[in-house]
């Protein structure tokens, strides 16, 4: 079983002086808009557990990880504890952080991938449809268009996302985070 941990108890221990290592396994650009003070960001799909345990090898403190509220966390919690990792998954995530209280590091806002896609793919039906009016081929475009919205339901699989993310508006930009860290993603091994 995965050991939790309340964000005020994290907290204490952080002012107290014990090293506390957190990493923050949200997408960049949840990262960007709000974040611990003291988090890197490690977006988990982007977790490696095998070469993190490899950089954390002489450590005997745990790692603790943080999402939005939870889940993803607890995700990325199991696949460290299976390479043998000590890790502890922060009760509430970044939403239960904020409600306490505790320092946050604000950024821009920013829209999620989905609802990105969801505006691209409302453009692309609503123009064909139109273009429909003149041309009843168009209607062809609308019917493919509907069944890349079925199949990426049954697969889970969006081909918008990736190039979306590509987008010089979605573009990972360290210097943006306003995180503390010289670096957006852990990258340094503890003492």
């Amino acid at each position: 079983m995965i050991r939790t941990i309340v964000p005020e108890e994290l907290n204490r221990l952080r002012k107290s002086g014990q090293a506390v290592e957190l990493i923050d396994v949200r997408t960049p650009e949840e990262f960007r808009e709000v974040h611990v003070d003291f988090a890197n960001n490690v977006p988990l799909k982007e977790l490696d557990a095998r070469q993190l345990a490899a950089q954390l090898a002489p450590s005997q403190e745990p790692l603790y990880v943080i999402c939005r509220s939870g889940g993803r966390a607890g995700q990325a919690c199991e696949n460290l504890a299976a390479v043998g990792m000590q890790v502890v998954n922060v009760e509430g995530g970044t939403l239960a952080w904020q409600a306490a209280g505790l320092p946050v590091v604000r950024g821009r806002k920013v829209m999620s991938l989905g609802r990105q896609v969801q505006i691209v793919m409302g453009c692309l039906i609503l123009g064909s449809s139109l273009l429909a009016f003149y041309s009843i081929y168009w209607i062809a475009l609308v019917a493919f268009f509907g069944a890349g919205l079925i199949f990426s339901g049954i697969a889970n699989f969006c081909g918008w996302s990736p190039i979306l993310a590509r987008m010089p508006w979605n573009r990972r930009n360290n210097s943006a985070t306003g995180s503390p860290h010289p670096h957006n993603s852990f990258a340094v091994p503890r003492d």
